[in-house]
């Protein structure tokens, strides 16, 4: 533990972590926990950079021995899949390349088979498995896989504006504004967070910068946070629908609002926001869906 003295010592969290990813390079070469520091240090990297010298030094000597390490064979090997018994494809490797080979298998031949893959020669291969669906009902319930996702929306001018009915549907009058909020909860840090919410058919994003766009009263949640920047670091706000991104985001909760305008009458189904790490969409989470009515 370093207390008000760590600049002294020029201590920083990712050196710490650079030191360790040594050290365990150095002690046990095949620990598990190897990958994951080194993936960690990747991750915080802005720019090409990390926060000062003393951090690009450690990090890079230490990337640099995993390299040598773990990476330190050229590639020459064939990569093959099997689903059961069945031979799905197979796709050589030769030499340092950012090649990548896809292999797609549709759904109806997914079952309880197992995948196996193999990598017939030398150098270390990296692999990816996804799966991309869609949902049979418009109905979804809200699913954490390493984010809690919860939205509402709220009046901003009159509080009849929005009510929420018994089955859980939102009915907006027509012509009116309202606040989105869409609540976030990460169990632990974090690394290049995209948090879309998409909007109903009937609801247009009220851009703020734009002069033409009326002002709207401070959020009541965070009028009282003066002091603190927001979380993200960008934010769009598109045709249908809303996003908010982040480089780093550490565990905890967090919100992001925006207001909308009812402009189109009629009986409108929500799809969930989500949330997820960009470059590990398994690590995602997302809300219900809604039903929202504007009359």
């Amino acid at each position: 533990s370093i207390s008000d003295g760590s600049y002294v010592l020029l201590h920083s969290s990712r050196r710490t972590d650079a030191v360790i990813l040594d050290a365990l390079i150095e002690v046990s070469p095949k620990h598990d926990l190897i990958p994951k520091v080194a993936r960690g240090l990747l991750a915080h990297q802005v720019k090409g950079h990390w926060a000062n010298t003393q951090e690009d030094t450690f990090v890079l000597l230490a990337l640099d021995r995993y390299f040598r390490v773990h990476e330190g064979v050229t590639p020459d090997f064939v990569s093959r899949a099997w689903l059961g018994d069945q031979f799905v494809g197979e796709h050589a490797f030769k030499g340092r390349t950012t090649e990548t080979s896809v292999v797609r298998i549709p759904m109806a031949q997914v079952g309880t088979e197992p995948l196996t893959l193999q990598a017939d020669g030398e150098g270390r291969m990296y692999y990816r498995l996804a799966m991309d669906y869609a949902p049979k009902a418009l109905d979804l319930k809200a699913y954490d896989a390493g984010f809690t996702v919860l939205r509402t929306y709220e009046p901003i001018d009159n509080p009849s504006d929005v009510k929420r009915a018994p089955d859980g549907s939102w009915k907006v009058r027509a012509g009116s504004r309202i606040r989105v909020r869409v609540s976030m909860v990460a169990s632990a840090r974090r690394y290049h967070v995209a948090l879309v919410d998409p909007l109903p058919a009937g609801l247009e994003a009220e851009n703020p910068d734009l002069a033409t766009t009326a002002s709207a009263p401070s959020d009541p949640a965070t009028s009282d946070r003066w002091w603190r920047g927001t979380w993200y670091e960008h934010t769009n706000l598109r045709d249908e629908r809303a996003e908010a991104f982040t480089t780093l985001l550490w565990d905890g909760v967090y919100e992001f609002t925006y207001t909308a305008r009812a402009t189109t009458p009629g009986q409108f189904i929500v799809p969930p926001a989500k949330a997820e790490e960009m470059y590990a969409p398994e690590t995602f989470g997302r809300s219900a869906s809604d039903r929202m009515t504007i009359e």
